[in-house]
């Protein structure tokens, strides 16, 4: 047992060497500049401004969004590790696009560079026709298709993208062959849709949050049915292992110390969390995923080797 002199000597003791510490530094302890490597309006912006207020509410600091599109995000993914490291500049970014981008051709980065502390939701690869199809069901598009190889078309965003690698990968699994029809972003893709263009479409469940009665979806690309489409199956129910999408996170430049690179996973966990924010991003057709900064290092290895693989299939790669 301390004696009193004991006691106040310990004490003391601890006092000062917590004054010696000083204080425990906030970070963060001024705005930070989230930077969206696409233009406003689409769904990485969506998203940033759907994590807006949480970040203010939870930590107190504002979220100021500002745009550096150009070459698909890779004008501004190969301009971040140039950016501030005090970690409080932070950019989106986005799967499968920093893996396949760097793999075909140079784009002023690549993979290893970056530096991703969280990947908080995905888009689920759907495939969306109009409400007025003859494809009932997954299984009509498929009987089709097999009867008419490369007749079917479909609409996506993009080549070497989450829609253009879900193409290859689903026609490698039903056997079949289809023709995918590369746009430039979701939204045309959609008008191609709307308007008889194509057949159908490797969009996202965001797809249908947005048209609402104009579509319907024959399968998502999800372990489980989306609360937003309880009556659309996923791909697995149908006997196709596939799950997947547009995956997107936070990154930060690479002079970043690591204890802000925690830091801002923590963070970003945090916002997931949120039963309020979870049901705002279901609300819009996303999927919340939670890849924390201690996990990235496999995550990435496993999504680069599975990206390769289908870019090489679709022949964008050698």
């Amino acid at each position: 047992m301390l004696t009193r002199r004991q006691f106040s000597a310990t004490a003391l003791a601890a006092g000062l060497a917590v004054a010696l510490a000083g204080p425990a530094l906030a970070f963060p302890d001024k705005p930070v500049d989230y930077i969206i490597p696409f233009g406003p309006g689409g769904e990485s912006d969506i998203s940033a401004r759907l994590q807006q207020p949480f970040f203010k509410e939870k930590f107190g600091q504002d979220l100021v969004i500002s745009y550096k599109e150009g070459g698909g995000g890779a004008v501004g993914w190969s301009q971040l590790n140039g950016l501030s490291g005090d970690g409080h500049t932070i950019m989106g970014i986005n799967l499968p696009h920093v893996v396949v981008q760097p793999a075909t051709k140079d784009v002023g980065y690549t993979t290893d560079e970056l530096v991703p502390v969280y990947w908080f939701h995905y888009t689920p690869d759907a495939i969306v026709v109009r409400a007025d199809s003859q494809f009932q069901s997954l299984q009509d598009l498929i009987d089709y298709a097999k009867e008419n190889p490369g007749r079917l078309t479909m609409s996506g965003s993009g080549k070497g993208t989450a829609n253009h690698l879900a193409q290859v990968q689903f026609d490698g699994m039903a056997d079949i062959k289809t023709t995918y029809v590369a746009f430039k972003g979701t939204g045309a893709a959609v008008t191609a849709l709307l308007g008889g263009q194509v057949m159908a479409e490797w969009g996202y469940t965001t797809v249908g949050a947005a048209q609402g009665d104009k579509v319907r979806l024959l399968a998502v690309a999800m372990e489980e049915r989306h609360p937003l489409f309880p009556d659309v199956p996923t791909f697995a129910e149908l006997g196709y292992d596939m799950v997947g999408g547009a995956w997107r996170g936070i990154a930060v430049p690479s002079s970043v110390p690591e204890e802000q690179r925690q830091a801002w996973s923590d963070m970003i966990a945090e916002i997931n969390a949120d039963p309020d924010f979870v049901k705002k991003m279901q609300d819009g057709g996303f999927a919340l995923s939670d890849v924390p900064y201690g996990e990235m290092d496999a995550f990435m290895a496993e999504r680069e080797a599975q990206y390769t693989e289908r870019a090489r299939e679709a022949g964008i790669i050698n």
